[in-house]
């Protein structure tokens, strides 16, 4: 068979469906595979609920992290800017007693901090790995000496409606958040001017600023949408738990949002996947994560597991380049 036959084969009938929609496959896949492990524990309302609440946060991180990954870099920086967004805004919180005026700034101050990233990597000609792992310790190491150690809590009774209050009694509003942020950054990723210009740098950055497009202003509008969900991650998960903890808050978070963003089909060399795969990569994190403890597994060998699933994700992408 001829090799032209073999490539027109691959892009029709079930090779493509099995190509295009592989992140659903698997994610149908799996909630069989839970189904029957976890029997009517799993296949209940509440559970899933449950499952969404818990990855809400991560979640939404990952929706900010895709339109970095999608530039050909990465930010390892997030779950440590939660902790230090979150100091600011219970701060501000506590001081002025108001909750509108702390959630701005909290927005302000996480969209300068990821603004500041951006020009550091896109000014400064450094790798992104390199810049977010450098002020991975900085947060952190500011955020132990700001409360030395300790945590810091809230003190207006209303800001934890933010996060626990329940419709009906029974669906929590994070949810609300978490699909109001998917829609908002499906909509830029799709049908903006800017989410076609980030798929663009990815793709091949040297074309776009040939093109005339200050590619970039682009890369740091990209790191602007990180810091944005970054600041709405914050205040959900501050007013979940009505405090923020300097040494243990946000703890592993970028590597998980990182991982939901790689599973859901982006590829860390940039200008390829969508926030829809995304999406189907929190879904299928948070449905192993929900599993492994309904069927008893060892807490400690739960992120062995999850380093497995993203090396073959990976190794999935390459496969089908090839």
């Amino acid at each position: 068979m001829s090799e032209e036959v073999k490539e027109l084969k691959k892009n029709t009938g079930w090779h493509k469906f099995v190509r295009e929609y592989s992140i659903i496959l698997v994610a149908v896949g799996l909630i069989i595979v839970a189904t029957i492990l976890g029997g009517s524990t799993f296949m209940n309302g509440q559970n899933f609920i449950n499952i969404f609440r818990n990855n809400t946060v991560l979640g939404i991180i990952a929706f900010g992290m895709a339109f970095v990954i999608i530039t050909g870099n990465i930010d390892l920086s997030v779950g440590t800017q939660l902790v230090v967004v979150g100091i600011v805004l219970l701060s501000v919180l506590n001081a002025t007693g108001n909750i509108v005026i702390a959630l701005i700034v909290a927005v302000l101050f996480s969209c300068a901090l990821s603004a500041g990233v951006g020009a550091i990597i896109t000014k400064g000609r450094v790798p992104s790995f390199i810049v977010t792992l450098g002020m991975q310790y900085i947060y952190r190491s500011l955020a132990i000496f700001i409360l030395d150690a300790r945590g810091i809590s809230g003190e207006v009774d209303n800001f934890l409606q933010i996060s626990n209050y329940e419709i009906g009694g029974v669906f929590p509003l994070p949810l609300i958040y978490f699909a109001v942020v998917f829609f908002v950054c499906f909509y830029i990723s799709k049908y903006t001017v800017l989410g076609r210009r980030i798929y663009a740098v990815g793709s091949n950055e040297q074309a776009t600023r040939l093109s005339g497009i200050d590619t970039d202003k682009v890369k740091i509008m990209a790191f602007v949408l990180m810091g944005l969900t970054v600041a709405i991650a914050t205040i959900i998960e501050a007013s979940r738990m009505n405090s923020i903890n300097s040494a243990s808050s946000g703890n592993g978070y970028e590597l998980n949002a990182i991982a939901m963003a790689v599973v859901g089909g982006l590829a860390m060399e940039g200008g390829k996947g969508h926030m829809i795969g995304v999406l189907f990569g929190v879904i299928i994190l948070g449905v192993i994560n929900n599993i492994l403890t309904i069927v008893g597994m060892n807490v400690y060998l739960v992120n062995a597991v999850k380093g497995a699933i993203i090396i073959g994700a990976v190794l999935l992408q390459h496969k089908k380049k090839d």
